[in-house]
């Protein structure tokens, strides 16, 4: 396979989500969990729709741009590697990235603006998955188009990516709890209840999509122990999914133009988000 749509995208991965899903909510149903809101999955559709319109013509460019940047890779994996172990490497490499990233999106400002409306649900479940950022697709653009450079077969990149989005599907969820051995090395859904979460020590915490080794090398790691409260410190309080994807531009603007320097702008920009509104941060 030299090219995938995001149709075929979706194609595998819709029908997989929405059987989760609604699993899901059946059992949240039959034992009185109240793990879902109308409202807030609603919200979640809005954001998803928006995400996936721009994440449409997001996709192409970023396959565009790394078959244009394997021209140029540093080191010709292929030839040097089989091909199970350049799967293996994709996948380490594509969560390293993710980490590197995700990272970033909680504690640079601007990324945090566009990442924040993946933490603005006060709910945990399957759906929340689907609350992705409308601007995420462009943002990621510039840290995945590494792997191409260092010898990344891109049409690989994206088939171990699309893998790893369900993985990242699963951590969505209360009714599973520690799953032994496996906490170990992946993100599972108990180490990312911990990232959704707004209480203190949780904050900034668990960053890996589907590994945990990550956090545990770089001081991020917290493990599930006090019940996760869900959400931003100072919840968004709409379910505007317009509204909860420009606020956080909102604000940088509005503090922006009381700066009173360029330095002091661009640190309003670029400097870590606001300590006071912070969820996973803001």
């Amino acid at each position: 396979m030299t090219n995938l749509t995001v149709a075929e995208v979706y194609a595998i991965g819709l029908p997989i989500i929405y059987g989760m899903i609604a699993l899901e909510a059946i059992f949240s149903s039959l034992t009185n969990k109240s793990f879902y809101r109308l409202d807030d999955t609603l919200c979640t559709a809005g954001l998803l729709i928006g995400n996936i319109l721009i994440g449409s013509a997001a996709k192409g460019l970023s396959f565009a741009v790394h078959i244009f940047l394997y021209q140029f890779r540093v080191i010709d994996l292929a030839s040097i590697i089989p091909l199970w172990l350049m799967w293996v490497l994709a996948f380490v490499l594509i969560d390293l990235v993710f980490y590197i990233y995700h990272r970033l999106s909680h504690r640079v400002r601007f990324l945090w603006a566009i990442h924040m409306s993946h933490h603005s649900s006060e709910e945990m479940n399957f759906a929340v998955s689907l609350r992705q950022a409308w601007f995420a697709p462009l943002s990621k653009l510039p840290f995945f188009a590494v792997l191409p450079l260092v010898g990344m077969d891109p049409t690989i990149v994206v088939i171990a990516g699309v893998i790893s989005t369900l993985w990242g599907v699963v951590g969505h969820t209360q009714i599973v709890d520690k799953l032994g051995p496996l906490e170990i090395i992946f993100n599972t859904p108990s180490h990312h209840r911990v990232h959704h979460g707004a209480n203190k020590e949780y904050i900034d915490k668990n960053y890996g999509n589907l590994f945990i080794i990550w956090d545990k090398m770089f001081g991020t790691f917290e493990p599930e122990k006090a019940p996760v409260k869900y959400g931003l410190v100072n919840n968004v309080n709409t379910f505007n999914p317009v509204r909860i994807t420009f606020m956080g531009w909102s604000a940088i603007l509005k503090d922006i133009r009381k700066a009173k320097t360029v330095k002091e702008a661009l640190s309003l920009t670029f400097g870590p988000p606001n300590t006071k509104l912070r969820g996973g941060s803001f």
